[in-house]
């Protein structure tokens, strides 16, 4: 997956690969490096020029196309996956702080310029310079930190300490004493300039500051990121896929499948928070700071570790300074060390969110009003009715399950279900829940018969039937396909008899879906059918069991020649496997980000100490960053649908990371509980119980390691063990 959401930024990705492929061809680069380092521009700089891909995000006014931050994020991130050498980089964020951050005439004199090809360097940081004034202007001395090609800058953006703050201005360049250094990425030049009592004067001073220039480059710089490891990634499959050991490719064994599929996950939380850290540009400051520090975190001090991972994945072949995975991770290195150490982007993304909450509202297109005023007018009418009314009311009017073909549901368009769920949020009320229901109802509604339908979609709709999925056996987990409940026809209907297990709800609930085995001599999914079966008939048996939590979710469900009517087998015998895994094409769309703890962790860092506590702030910006980085996947994954494009593999890779990082928080809440949290009942007792309720996160709808096997296999490509 991509930065990019929509057709035309994959259009423009494509364009500038092509380009990149063209024109900087790796080994070109390879060829150049002492040149590159050197700080000489490449051979492509021209042609960069005549595509216009320096001026993407320009104002048109000044030569641009006046495209988004995000399309100029797709522009970088794509670059990168080539590793395009040269001032490209560096040119565009010096271009994007003067577009997006300052209004000044002065950002708008030199526009033009850039648009025409001039190179650009910007500093992260007014460390190292200091400034005095001097009539309407200022003398700047001291030498700047590492700058990412100087030494062929036609505009540089420096920034100097002033006793009344910082100050911003730009150069023709490269002014004072130039020292260039021997900077780990080869393919583009490094250097530290020395200023004496330079003067700078009034019209040349630009209106930003350094939080602000380092949050636009945490952007542009997690955009490279995501490019450098999408290429590592790619190369380390085609690799382990054709790499052979002992008689077979090494990508069949589990280790190297978990490592990649492991990368992947990562990938795309990176791909996530970089196009959350583009959008935010143009928004809110304090918004801004929440995903620039997120994707600082998530892309740029994550490239260089994948970097390595990669290198490990080639085994001694990458390490060789033929190869080109040195190349990708030399630049993530770099990257990485000129935006500056994790600790502060994790203080200053702390002390951000102990604040404020990044906003992960929806913008909708064109939509219908007066369809939103007719939805407002049923749930405020269902507001003011008690239960079961209320629920009836909405259900009659086919607000429990919108996304249902009518009359159960309105067959409401992603856009519409969008607008219902913020009609509900707007009231006050709360949406109801069909739980198992979800899974259950669409299956009927897709493959039952008009009895069945009639007799079990209105009533779960008003609230009048629950249900529970009688699937997971002690033998059968996460291998369904292995499940020995056995079902025998019988006059009228089958008996089915078996045991089944870890069955939320079953304590309660009115009816269960079944699948049992129909026929035992034939290959094993297609042996499988699929019952409703009433939990109160004779010869069904629940026991609960307790977790490890002190709870009681789960139940064990012994069958023993339960009697079940022909008139409940959905579908025919043995296409139980293809009807478990049925979905309706229009499906519930949720609202975008996706939870990924019931914890108030804000609460929680407060009560530990934060913000005056570091360590305590550090970690929880660590984890707000991860959580926010999901947060951005479910609503890339709910815009794609609004828009009508194809699912990505957000809902494929988002139980793994929601796992790990339910893991991290109820792992880090308990540390800050102290001695506190030895006592369950004490004022630590919901980060004891969200500790204790980890296991169901990593272990329910298939295990974390079964997880990566699908995605390894299903998405990556990688061949079966």
């Amino acid at each position: 997956m991509t930065i990019g959401l929509t057709e035309e930024q994959h259009e423009l990705a494509g364009s500038v690969a092509g380009f990149v492929a063209r024109h900087a061809p790796r080994e070109r680069t390879r060829a150049a490096l002492d040149r590159l380092a050197a700080g000489d521009p490449p051979e492509s700089w021209d042609a960069l020029v005549a595509q216009g891909l320096l001026a993407v995000h320009l104002p048109e006014e000044h030569g641009g196309a006046g495209g988004t931050a995000a399309d100029l994020a797709v522009v970088v991130e794509e670059a990168a996956r080539g590793l395009l050498p040269g001032p490209f980089l560096p040119t565009v964020l010096t271009s994007a702080v003067l577009t997006w951050l300052d209004g000044g005439t002065t950002a708008k004199s030199v526009l033009d310029r850039f648009a025409a090809g001039a190179r650009g360097c910007c500093a992260l940081s007014a460390d190292g310079l200091t400034a005095v004034r001097s009539g309407d202007g200022y003398l700047v001395t001291g030498t700047t930190g590492h700058l990412l090609a100087p030494a062929s800058a036609d505009l540089l953006l420096l920034g100097a300490r002033a006793e009344d703050g910082e100050v911003w201005f730009l150069l023709d360049g490269p002014p004072g004493d130039l020292a260039p250094s021997g900077g780990v990425d080869p393919t583009r030049g490094l250097g530290r300039i020395t200023l004496r009592e330079l003067p700078v004067s009034r019209d040349r001073l630009v209106a930003v500051d350094g939080d602000r220039v380092r949050n636009v480059a945490a952007v542009l710089f997690a955009a490279e990121a995501v490019g450098l490891v999408r290429w590592c990634l790619e190369t380390g499959l085609d690799y382990v896929k054709t790499r052979e050991q002992f008689g077979r490719p090494v990508g069949s064994f589990q280790a190297v499948k978990h490592k990649c599929a492991r990368m992947f996950v990562e990938l795309e939380t990176m791909a996530a928070a970089a196009w959350d850290a583009a959008r935010a540009v143009g928004g809110p400051d304090d918004q801004l700071e929440l995903a620039a520090a997120t994707a600082a975190l998530v892309c740029v001090h994550t490239a260089r570790r994948l970097g390595l991972e990669t290198i490990t994945l080639f085994g001694g072949i990458g390490y060789t300074w033929e190869h080109d995975a040195h190349l990708y991770w030399r630049r993530g290195m770099s990257l990485g060390s000129l935006l500056g150490p994790p600790a502060g982007w994790e203080r200053v993304l702390g002390r951000g969110a102990l604040a404020r909450e990044r906003d992960f509202a929806i913008d909708l297109p064109e939509e219908d009003m007066a369809f939103r005023a007719e939805v407002a007018e049923v749930i405020a009418a269902a507001a003011g009715l008690p239960e079961p009314g209320r629920r009836r009311h909405l259900a009659a009017a086919g607000l429990v399950a919108p996304h249902f073909p009518k009359p159960y549901g309105r067959a409401a368009t992603p856009t519409e279900q969008i607008v219902i769920a913020q009609e509900y949020e707007r009231a006050g009320v709360t949406a109801p829940s069909l739980v198992i229901g979800d899974w259950a109802l669409p299956t009927v509604l897709a493959h039952g018969t008009e009895e069945q339908i009639a007799a079990f979609i209105p009533p779960t709709l008003r609230g009048e039937i629950t249900w529970c999925q009688l699937f997971s056996e002690p033998g059968a987990g996460s291998d369904l396909a292995s499940l020995s409940t056995r079902a025998v026809k019988v006059d009228g209907g089958w008996q089915i008899t078996g045991q089944k297990v870890w069955t939320s709800s079953a304590h309660e609930a009115d009816w269960g879906i079944c699948l049992a085995r129909t026929d035992p001599d034939v290959p094993k999914h297609k042996g499988l059918s699929y019952f409703l079966v009433d939990m109160r008939a004779k010869g069904v048996e629940v026991r609960p069991l307790r977790e490890a939590n002190g709870g009681h979710l789960f139940n064990e469900v012994f069958l023993t020649e339960v009697f079940v009517p022909d008139a409940r087998l959905v579908g025919e015998p043995g296409q139980g496997w293809s009807l478990a895994r049925t979905t309706l094409g229009n499906e519930r769309v949720s609202m975008g980000g996706m939870g990924v703890t019931t914890l108030d962790l804000p609460a929680l860092a407060r009560a530990a100490g934060a913000p005056a506590d570091e360590d305590v702030t550090r970690e929880f910006g660590r984890l707000t960053a991860g959580i926010q980085a999901i947060s951005a996947m479910g609503l890339r994954a709910t815009l794609r649908r609004v828009s009508g494009l194809r699912p990505g593999a957000e809902a494929s890779v988002a139980k793994v990371a929601a796992g790990w990082q339910v893991a991290a928080v109820s792992d880090a809440a308990l540390g800050w509980a102290g001695a506190a949290g030895a006592a369950e009942d004490g004022p630590a007792g919901d980060a004891v119980h969200a500790y204790l309720s980890v296991p169901p996160q990593l272990i329910g709808g298939g295990t974390v390691e079964i997880q990566l096997n699908v995605i390894s296999e299903r998405i990556l490509g990688l061949p079966r063990g």
